[in-house]
């Protein structure tokens, strides 16, 4: 390597690592606290759909003679993987000098809560998978939909990432909801409130934003966005976090492609929001919004 290269790298890394510029996009790690890792998660929801719809995913030897076994096993490995992530969770951006056994402690607690919901995770979500097969002629079967379906991955990153948030798990509920999106094109905020009967068809473009809030029996078609309006700021200039700014849709509602609905208003009960509409207003209960022809 010539001096030439030698001093340009050199004066590259003093760039790179100036203090002043790097203060955003560097993350200091307290010393022997874990980090979250993606490949981990992937493998944490891999496990949880085993075991929220056993013989589908993990062992394909699954039956219902050998299935208390093998839900045992993926219990117990959950467990392990699910400690060790939330602990990372807890120990990301902590700034006070609370002692790792503690947290260890508490990893394992919040552990043992989400495996205890996991039984109502598996009753919300098959619902989802009816409403996905009684929403689409082409469905040849459930089987189809658990396979086939991204809706259905999205949608069960979602509710798994929903009980961890509501367990106080901080990070790790926004990665595993941010990896559905990166694979199937749907985007659900884990802070979002969705009830059963919850589908959405095709799906690719959709968002529904954090504080959205949507009912049962609740179809979404590709491309809709449950979104915000521009918020107000603060005496900084900086967006106010923590208010309520997405659409409530209530029960029965259904939205066609590339809609939006944007702000805190309210869709009432069996609206049909049609395709291509902008809307930023109330709608009442059993309207039809349509483009004008």
């Amino acid at each position: 390597m010539s001096a030439e290269n030698q001093y340009t790298i050199a004066e590259t890394i003093k760039l790179l690592s100036d203090k002043a510029g790097i203060k955003t996009v560097c993350h200091q790690q307290h010393e022997g606290s874990p980090l979250p890792s993606v490949p981990v998660l992937e493998e944490i929801v891999t496990i949880a759909r085993s075991i929220i719809f056993p013989g589908y995913f993990g062992n394909s030897s699954v039956n219902i003679h050998n299935l208390n076994y093998h839900i045992g096993l993926s219990v117990e490995k959950l467990f392990g993987l699910l400690t060790e992530q939330i602990l990372a969770g807890l120990c990301f951006d902590r700034e006070d000098n609370l002692e790792d056994a503690f947290c260890h402690k508490q990893a394992k607690e919040l552990a043992t809560k989400f495996i205890a919901r996991m039984p109502h995770l598996r009753e919300v979500l098959t619902t989802d998978v009816v409403a996905a097969y009684n929403g689409d002629p082409a469905a040849k079967s459930y089987g189809e939909v658990i396979f086939c379906y991204p809706a259905i991955r999205a949608i069960s990153n979602y509710r798994v990432a929903h009980a961890l948030l509501l367990l106080g798990v901080p990070l790790i509920p926004r990665i595993i909801t941010e990896m559905a999106h990166s694979e199937t094109g749907i985007d659900i905020h884990p802070g979002a409130t969705i009830g059963e009967y919850f589908t959405i068809d095709h799906g690719t473009g959709v968002v529904i934003g954090e504080t959205a809030i949507i009912g049962n029996n609740v179809k979404l078609y590709q491309g809709v966005t449950l979104g915000a309006k521009s918020f107000p700021l603060d005496e900084k200039g900086n967006p106010i976090k923590g208010i309520d700014r997405h659409p409530i849709l209530e029960d029965e509602v259904i939205v066609y492609s590339n809609a939006s609905i944007l702000g805190r208003v309210t869709i009432g009960r069996g609206a049909v929001i049609g395709g291509n509409i902008w809307i930023e207003n109330d709608v009442p209960a059993g309207a039809k919004i349509l483009q004008k022809k």
